[in-house]
């Protein structure tokens, strides 16, 4: 439950914010943003999703201004930790509203990716996409602190 002014905090977010939500899958996109491209890969990500008749992991997604780390909820092992700047969109889906999803570039192999994870909640999915802007915006403010003094 988040307290209504959650949006003005600055303290937790310096810890990570956690959520826990179950992770549908991943795949590939050719731009790094954009509305219509998340769109279309959360589409794409949703439809293998059902088709699969597993159970989705329940990961605990936790945002800072370092970056996004995703741990199963389960047996608490760290499934990836993505530095903030490797991360390059986040949205929640228009039509599947319970659905966050972010693009963040592959330490491996470069590609980038669009990962999609289903909230209990809509208003969950827009609090994680919040988050995660407030994250961008706390990196950029102490990476602008950290070299205003050269």
């Amino acid at each position: 439950e988040l307290p209504d002014s959650w949006a003005d905090m600055q303290e937790p977010l310096l810890e990570g914010m956690c959520f826990t939500l179950k992770y549908l899958g991943m795949t590939l996109v050719e731009k790094p943003k954009g509305e219509d491209m998340a769109a279309a890969a959360i589409r794409r990500i949703v439809a293998t999703a059902r088709v699969g008749a597993r159970k989705f992991q329940k990961v605990i997604l936790t945002v800072s201004p370092r970056g996004i780390s995703l741990q199963d909820a389960d047996t608490k092992e760290m499934v990836e930790n993505i530095s903030i700047y490797r991360i390059s969109y986040c949205t929640t889906d228009k039509l599947q509203n319970k659905v966050f999803a972010y693009v963040a570039q592959s330490q491996e192999s470069g590609a980038l990716e669009c990962h999609a994870f289903l909230s209990p909640k809509k208003k969950i999915a827009q609090a994680v996409t919040l988050t995660v802007a407030q994250a961008f915006q706390m990196a950029l403010d102490l990476w602008e602190a950290a070299h205003a003094g050269r």
